[in-house]
């Protein structure tokens, strides 16, 4: 957080100082301003607003490539599991535990020969997986979602990027989880829910002011820009407060808007539509993406999942308080199933996923063989992840494992041809650069890392 003081301080009927109003907020990255982005889009690295938007679905935890959308029926039990392949409306098989993902294969293509080769920790996928790079040398990259929001800005009233139902937590790890806009600063951190959409008490707790403050309090807190003295003139003359005062209008706006209210409120869906999706914490994520989207919001992560630690997730290592293979069956994978599937075909009969990526990540896979819990273990030398919408084409599979699942044996795909992917899908040239660390240029993917141009073929 930025701090200014100045001599002295002015008060005004609510007891806000100028002091006080001068250390709200965050200034993020301070020496990019609106030249440097004009340059931008001069070069044409940042294109004019299509209405393009992503929805990126993490799911936390990792799912095992060989249960899921990797199925190996020739391979020994132990390597194959437990689950039968099924066949799909895809030129691809899946197993059994998705069967309505089946129905809809021609809308997503599969990436299976995905790999890093980092530590196999789950904090360590999560950062490399949402920015195409791992936390190293103290450099934090931004999530693609908020370099997106810093090159292309918001849409109206509404945020330019949104996580449900809240942040990432502890994965076992102390390394950054890639979710927030790192040296970028905070002003491009994303609006995060930090509410479980499927609770009958559904509020999104940042969209209206608290209780103590009245309407009139909060447009009398708008103007107390007019408090500040000739003090501080020359810090209102500067780029900082310039981009302070931008915070400022952007909080301001969202809480008193209309159109960001009805966005957010589920309750004007028909209960049919609710039911469809699922009313879990992630079905009714999933809907909140599509009505997000739908009313201007340019990114949306989905954590199907909070954490690894007290709750049923993708991390099936057996052994409790962790699930078996045959749990993810019966817990998570009717959940992923039912509101991943309503999603792709609700964006495509709004004649929305044309122009809606939908992506759904992990951080690794897991072992190909079964360990003696009846569980696997962590595994990044291969895994799958899947793309729909976006200019992709759908009912196909870019790479191949090896027999076992696990390694890539054709096509290899690494974190940062994921991202890559993404940004193209969005719309933003792979050569785009943006302040990084002393504002030094930085581009939003390594020089050379290019995207899975076979998904749009």
């Amino acid at each position: 957080m930025f701090t200014l003081t100045g001599k002295g301080s002015a008060t005004n009927c609510d007891g806000v100082t100028r002091r006080d109003f001068l250390q709200v907020g965050t200034l993020g990255a301070l020496g990019f301003g609106l030249q440097q982005f004009n340059a931008l889009k001069a070069a044409n690295a940042v294109k004019s607003d299509d209405g393009k938007a992503c929805i990126l679905i993490f799911n936390l935890g990792a799912p095992s490539q060989m249960d899921t959308w990797d199925p190996k029926p020739d391979a020994p039990r132990e390597i194959r599991g437990p689950f039968k392949p099924i066949s799909t409306k895809g030129d691809f098989q899946i197993t059994e535990i998705f069967p309505q993902m089946a129905k809809i294969a021609d809308k997503f293509s599969l990436v299976r020969s995905v790999y890093h080769t980092a530590a196999a920790v789950h904090d360590t996928g999560h950062q490399m997986l949402q920015t195409g790079r791992l936390f190293t040398g103290g450099i934090n990259t931004p999530h693609v979602g908020c370099a997106l929001e810093f090159l292309k800005g918001r849409r109206g009233d509404m945020p330019a990027h949104v996580i449900l139902p809240e942040p990432m937590g502890p994965t076992g790890g102390n390394m950054p989880h890639g979710q927030d806009a790192g040296f970028l600063g905070k002003t491009y951190d994303p609006f995060v829910l930090n509410a479980d959409p499927s609770a009958k008490d559904f509020k999104v707790p940042d969209l209206l002011p608290p209780k103590e403050i009245s309407e009139v309090r909060l447009e009398r807190r708008r103007s107390l820009r007019s408090l500040v003295d000739s003090a501080v003139k020359n810090f209102e003359a500067s780029d900082q407060a310039k981009l302070m005062d931008q915070n400022f209008a952007d909080a301001y706006r969202l809480m008193t808007s209309a159109n960001a209210r009805e966005a957010f409120d589920l309750s004007q869906e028909p209960m049919k539509v609710r039911e469809r999706y699922g009313m879990n914490r992630f079905g009714q994520c999933c809907l909140l993406a599509r009505r997000l989207v739908e009313r201007g919001v340019r990114f949306v992560t989905v954590n199907s999942f909070i954490t690894v630690f007290g709750e049923i997730t993708w991390d099936i290592h057996g052994s409790k308080p962790f699930t078996s293979i045959e749990g993810m069956k019966d817990i998570v994978a009717p959940m992923y199933d039912q509101g991943y599937s309503a999603l792709i075909e609700d964006l495509h009969q709004r004649g929305m996923l044309e122009k809606t990526m939908v992506t759904n990540l992990a951080e690794f896979g897991r072992t190909p063989k079964v360990n003696p819990a009846g569980g696997r273990d962590h595994w990044p030398q291969c895994w799958t992840i899947g793309f729909a919408g976006g200019g992709v084409q759908g009912g196909r599979v870019i790479g191949k494992s090896d027999d076992i699942g696990g390694y890539p044996a054709e096509r290899p795909v690494q974190p940062g041809n994921v991202v890559a992917t993404i940004y193209q899908a969005l719309g933003i040239d792979l050569e785009t650069e943006i302040p990084g660390p002393q504002n030094r240029p930085f581009p939003v993917v390594d020089r050379g890392v290019e995207a899975i141009k076979e998904l749009f073929a």
